[in-house]
């Protein structure tokens, strides 16, 4: 595993730069899928825009006006944020690199560097406006297309995203997040899907509404790239060792000298639980309670590595587990008993479905359905998936479903009546041509 990009370019190319220590592996990865998104839903738009179901609307802009009080201030406040932690790391590398985590959200920085940026960025802000500053400055109409607002959208996307995936996982570890509550709300880890996707849907259509967008055209082209930004997010889960993996796979232990991955008889498994009793009684009340299910690669798929199948998440970024032989470093953990690594199981699935999402897209000539698909897609996935997952079930007249298995529940029959109404209510007017 690679906590951050450190770690991933001295295991894969052999190059140690500690300035990437700096980079956490999830935190890239969750860019990369806001960038691959981005990229979809500006594609998505353009075409729907050429069939005519998205227009632009005309907006009043004035030009030629010099730097205002307010962007002056913005510039200097984000420099100084950029000056005192970003410089602050290189001028205090040597206790910055021991856990930069907690020295981003510390009191601790740079603050000589702070003022010098700050000042650099109003100035720079300064300079530009005043040079595009006319005489006497004149107001234009220009037409805004709905693909102009991407980044808008991206950027709320992400502020709305991170809000809602930290209250839904708090609301979902209730007891977690009273013993710590600004631990929890700190922390880069304890992030749910669903709830980030919840807010930043009611967030996001609030604003396609007052940007006069077809809502279902929005949705519409929102649905590939949601797939993929979800698959390519799920990566920096498994390659980070988030702690968003599966129950433990009762047919592998784990060698703690190498990280590997080694075939044990099943009915062992209470033997390695007592073997790392410290462990699993830090993570259980009961350790008879302990989820896990065996099962052994086949034969057939003989050729498949051990690892799809079962995984220890060596040197994952939570520091879970049991200490690697060998190992001197702030993440030399790797779990005792292999886990069924879930969200690789995740990426896999969820790039197949992408990729149907892409190919029917314009097979489907009703606006608002290819979202109904998606939701059932997306539904249908998470439940399953939820089976062999580490999660909070909740106790609802006599079943036990966890918070993931109720809302993709609620998404699957929210896709079918979306895709009943469009169906029942299309007329030839909203057809695409």
């Amino acid at each position: 595993m690679y906590p951050n990009l450190y770690y991933a370019f001295r295991d894969l190319l052999g190059l140690e730069i500690p300035f990437l220590k700096i980079f956490q592996t999830f935190g890239f990865f969750v860019a990369i899928a806001f960038l691959a998104g981005a990229y979809i839903l500006t594609r998505e738009l353009k075409r729907y825009e050429a069939l005519g179901l998205l227009k632009g609307i005309p907006e009043k802009i004035v030009i030629g006006l010099p730097a205002s009080q307010g962007e002056l201030i913005g510039n200097a406040v984000v420099g100084f944020i950029i000056g005192y932690k970003i410089l602050g790391i290189f001028f205090q590398w040597d206790t910055a690199s021991q856990d930069l985590q907690s020295f981003v959200f510390s009191g601790q920085g740079s603050f000589v560097a702070g003022i010098l940026v700050a000042a650099a960025m109003a100035g720079y802000k300064y300079y530009t406006k005043k040079k595009q500053a006319l005489p006497k400055p004149k107001e234009e109409t220009v037409m805004v297309m709905p693909h102009h607002r991407v980044p808008d959208i991206i950027v709320m996307a992400a502020i709305a995203g991170l809000i809602g995936a930290k209250i839904f996982h708090n609301l979902e570890n209730w007891s977690d997040f009273v013993q710590d509550p600004v631990g929890a709300l700190l922390s880069f880890s304890g992030l749910t899907f669903y709830g980030g996707l919840i807010v930043a849907a009611i967030v996001i259509i609030s604003y396609a509404r007052k940007k006069q967008f077809n809502i279902r055209a929005l949705i519409d082209s929102a649905a590939p790239a949601l797939m993929l930004a979800y698959a390519i997010g799920r990566m920096g889960c498994h390659f980070s060792g988030d702690g968003d993996w599966g129950i433990y796979n009762s047919a592998y232990a784990v060698d703690a000298g190498t990280g590997h991955t080694v075939k044990m008889a099943p009915a062992t498994f209470q033997d390695m639980v007592q073997k790392n009793a410290g462990f699993f009684q830090q993570q259980y009340a009961a350790v008879e309670k302990i989820p896990h299910a065996a099962f052994e690669k086949p034969a057939a798929l003989g050729f498949l590595p051990d690892w799809l199948f079962a995984y220890g998440y060596p040197h994952n970024v939570i520091k879970e587990g049991i200490q690697l032989a060998g190992c001197d470093g702030q993440y030399c953990k790797v779990l005792p008993i292999a886990v069924y690594p879930t969200p690789l199981y995740e990426i896999i699935v969820c790039l197949v479905l992408f990729g149907i999402l892409w190919a029917i897209r314009k097979k489907i000539k009703i606006p608002g359905v290819i979202f109904g698909i998606y939701l059932i897609l997306n539904g249908v996935e998470r439940f399953f998936i939820e089976k062999i997952r580490v999660d909070t079930r909740y106790d609802i007249f006599g079943f036990h479903p966890t918070q993931a298995e109720i809302i993709s529940t609620l998404l699957v029959i929210a896709g079918i009546i979306l895709i009943g109404i469009y169906r029942k209510n299309n007329t030839a007017a909203n057809k695409l041509s």
